[in-house]
């Protein structure tokens, strides 16, 4: 079980990246013809291969092991009062799986040379981590659930 407040204080830093992706992608824009070099040099890109590299870490290692749950458990979780309930920690896993097959399809768009793919991915991956941060709405983890459910009612 997790504190449910790991999570979103990732979420949180996913955010600013997220958005630091998306002004990048505005100031570095790259032509419909660019190079695939070109492609995959701009910082935007960069920045979102970095934050795809963080999904896939909290997908396959688990949130548990994920570095900003390391940094919130040294850092943060000591200045706070215990949390009032834990959560099991497979949905949030989820979510960074979701995360992971949003940011990797907008590189993989990218490679392909289908412009403003970045931006889109990083907006999108955006919407969903801001939405966790601020308000704990976690879509990945409402995805797992209804697909729990969803198994659970053929078995």
């Amino acid at each position: 079980m997790i504190d449910p407040r790991s999570p979103r204080f990732g979420a949180g830093i996913t955010a600013v990246l997220l958005l630091v992706t998306i002004a990048l992608s505005f100031a570095f824009p790259v032509d419909a013809g660019a190079s695939f070099a070109a492609r995959v040099t701009t910082p935007s890109f960069l920045l979102l291969a970095a934050i795809s590299l963080l999904f896939l870490w909290g997908a396959a290692a688990g949130v548990q092991r994920h570095p900003y749950g390391a940094v919130f458990r040294a850092l943060i979780r000591p200045r706070l009062a215990p949390p009032t309930e834990l959560e099991d920690p497979k949905p949030p896993t989820f979510a960074q799986l979701v995360g992971f097959v949003v940011t990797a399809a907008g590189l993989a768009l990218a490679l392909a040379g289908v412009p403003g793919a970045v931006l889109v991915a990083a907006s999108l991956a955006f919407v969903a981590a801001f939405l966790n941060a601020v308000f704990g709405y976690c879509i990945g983890c409402q995805l797992y659930l209804l697909l729990v459910r969803a198994r659970g009612s053929h078995a």
